[in-house]
């Protein structure tokens, strides 16, 4: 495909710009009434495979999906849930309420916990209506178990 191409499908296809592709197993954590089901089903329609919650212990997931709110816990030790069972070099989506809703999370608090669980945030952009998100990633390590 061509890089005109690429855009083209980026620009067409949101979640091929959050990095989501065919084949890859995303977990979904913290998931209530809220969330956006559209971009559920979008996750679905891309990956081609159903989300899976945290019971999944059958592999390494790619992607994490993480609904947190203000009020949710503690940040850090839901983030660590979240490395739990993410692949090397995989990536954790920090989905949070946007600015004035109910449950909104301070950027500094993800800035703060973020490193504390090991993940460095790469970028934050909107993903839904209602919800933001920030890509969060782990340093790759030696882990045994994890896709190469």
């Amino acid at each position: 495909m061509s890089a005109t191409a690429d855009h083209a499908e980026e620009r067409s296809n949101p979640l091929a710009r959050l990095g989501f592709q065919p084949g890859q197993v995303v977990q979904e954590l913290g998931y209530d009434d809220d969330c956006d089901e559209e971009f559920r089903e979008a996750i679905v329609g891309v990956t081609g495979n159903e989300l899976v919650d945290e019971d999944y212990d059958e592999d390494v997931a790619d992607v994490v999906i993480l609904w947190y709110r203000e009020g949710d816990g503690d940040l850090v030790e839901a983030l660590m849930d979240a490395l739990t069972t993410l692949t090397d070099g995989g990536t954790v989506w920090l989905l949070t309420p946007k600015t004035g809703r109910d449950g909104y999370v301070e950027p500094s608090e993800i800035g703060e916990s973020a490193p504390t669980a090991g993940l460095t945030g790469t970028t934050t952009t909107a993903v839904a209506k209602d919800w933001s998100g920030t890509r969060l990633v782990a340093p790759k390590t030696a882990r045994s178990g994890g896709r190469k």
